[in-house]
């Protein structure tokens, strides 16, 4: 592995990297050596200071997190609108924001990585004209026409971006986060995705041919698959046999720092104070929904679900929260005024996760009502926190709920509503013990830690056998070479 670049960002002089100082940067020399540590450079769409919503933006956020402190880690990423890097100081001109194209060494959750936003993105919640995936790897290449990025292992969790890293040296890994077959092509009973033209889905429903010649070409130059998705994982093995071997499942994960249950006693007070919040008997019972409003989500059928409940079930004594933003809000709110629910039903926007966690405990059920999916980590947070799950059939979270855990169901509304009404009416039987136990497995710290030891041990015995060959082939020179490559 030899000289990795320092760990220092790459478009920098060799001996300077910058060091984060409250309210500007500046350069201090450094090593020009780093041989003991190996470099991580991961790739995606992320601020991960104002990370938006997302299952791939948390994955990352706990790798940041929990990821050894062997690892010395980079982000290429992007900068949301013209928010600040904390304690980051660009010029005078343009206080407290991030440099679009040059590196920042800054620090989260207690660990100092280096970050380099490609662009600036006012909204990644509400998708443009022009994806930011594809943004993202024009950007990309760009900075790479220029530049080296330099590293012993390169993360990925799109596959588009890797259009233009054919000439990254080192270990790549893939990330897949979703049932990307399904998602290409864009199986969901959402009428508004349906429709001709529609906006949302994801933009290679129109040209899944175009998809799949491409990934047959990129697919090759990774070392490591990683899908979070079993039948995922058996589709790659079998589409691409030359390279199964290098196709494994990863369990994703939660965050047992934020997500962990009540007791009985706690939960029931602060269903009640949430009661109190929304101006509702204490009684009420709440159904809880998390996650981007788009097509894949199928948003629609909460409130026909809703809808259905509340008339042919006569199960009135129930509310509807919605934790999320997304391009499909104008449509659920048409769909909330259409079955007249504006007081059974609460769009709360995007939330901390601190105060998404409060709400996972203190809610009765977590609806999922997805057309495909990855592991849904919603799921797990929700189990987590010992609040039972209703899932349509999609993505692993069906494969791994209990009996007393939670319910899979149809993705027709009066399906979900049936289940929803299931828990509801036998919260009993869906005990938080239960949830908990389901979602034990899955626990990000144990899941990254063990991923990324394994790449220690391969990468320790990579710089060994290096260290072997060179010393085998000094001894095999003989002393006149030796002589000549002294004086040189």
């Amino acid at each position: 592995m030899g000289a990795i670049g320092c760990c220092s960002p790459q478009g920098l002089p060799a001996s300077l990297s910058p060091t984060l100082m409250t309210g500007k940067i500046v350069y201090m020399t450094i090593a020009s050596d780093a041989p003991n540590q190996p470099v991580l450079s991961i790739f995606f769409q992320l601020d991960p200071f104002h990370p938006t919503i997302g299952g791939i933006q948390t994955c990352i956020q706990y790798i940041l997190k929990y990821a050894p402190e062997e690892i010395r880690i980079q982000l290429v990423g992007i900068a949301i609108g013209a928010k600040a890097i904390p304690n980051y100081q660009d010029n005078a001109d343009n206080p407290g924001s991030s440099r679009v194209g040059q590196w920042q060494t800054v620090t989260l959750y207690g660990r100092e990585f280096d970050f380099l936003p490609l662009l600036r993105v006012n909204d990644d919640n509400v998708r443009g004209l022009i994806p930011t995936t594809v943004k993202y790897a024009v950007a990309l290449r760009k900075y790479l026409k220029h530049h080296r990025i330099k590293s012993d292992f390169y993360q990925f969790h799109r596959i588009e971006p890797t259009i233009f890293t054919w000439g990254l040296s080192g270990t790549k890994l893939l990330y897949i986060h979703n049932d990307i077959y399904q998602e290409v092509k864009g199986n969901s009973r959402s009428k508004t995705a349906q429709k001709p033209g529609a906006k949302g889905g994801i933009l290679w429903k129109r040209f899944p041919w175009a998809y799949f010649a491409l990934e047959r070409h990129l697919v090759k130059q990774f070392d490591r698959i990683l899908s979070c998705n079993s039948d995922s994982t058996k589709l790659y093995q079998q589409q691409y046999p030359k390279i199964a071997d290098r196709v494994s499942y990863l369990k994703n994960t939660f965050d047992s720092e934020l997500f962990y249950p009540l007791s009985t006693t706690e939960k029931a007070i602060a269903r009640r104070q949430l009661a109190q919040a929304h101006n509702l008997p204490e009684s009420t019972r709440f159904i809880l929904f998390a996650g981007r409003l788009h097509p894949q989500k199928q948003p629609e059928l909460l409130i026909q679900a809703m809808a259905h409940l509340r008339a042919e079930l006569a199960y009135c004594n129930v509310h509807l929260l919605i934790v999320g933003k997304g391009e499909l809000e104008t449509t659920v709110r048409q769909e909330i005024e259409k079955h007249n629910l504006q007081q059974h039903v609460s769009l709360l926007g995007s939330l901390p996760q601190h105060k998404l966690a409060d709400l996972y405990r203190t809610c009765d059920l977590l609806a999922l009502t997805s057309a495909y999916e990855g592991l849904a980590r919603g799921s797990l947070e929700s189990l987590a926190c010992g609040t039972p799950v209703v899932t349509t059939k999609a993505g692993e979270t069906p494969n791994f709920l209990t009996e007393n855990s939670g319910l899979v169901c149809g993705a027709a509304p009066k399906k979900i509503a049936e289940a929803w009404h299931q828990v509801l009416q036998h919260v009993n039987e869906f005990p938080s013990e239960a949830c908990v136990q389901v979602a034990q497995p899955y626990e990000a710290r144990k899941v990254v830690t063990e991923l990324y030891d394994q790449l220690l041990v391969e990468w320790r015995e990579g710089s060994q056998s290096s260290s072997a060959a060179m010393n085998t082939q000094a001894t095999k020179q003989d002393p006149g070479e030796k002589q000549l490559a002294l004086k040189e």
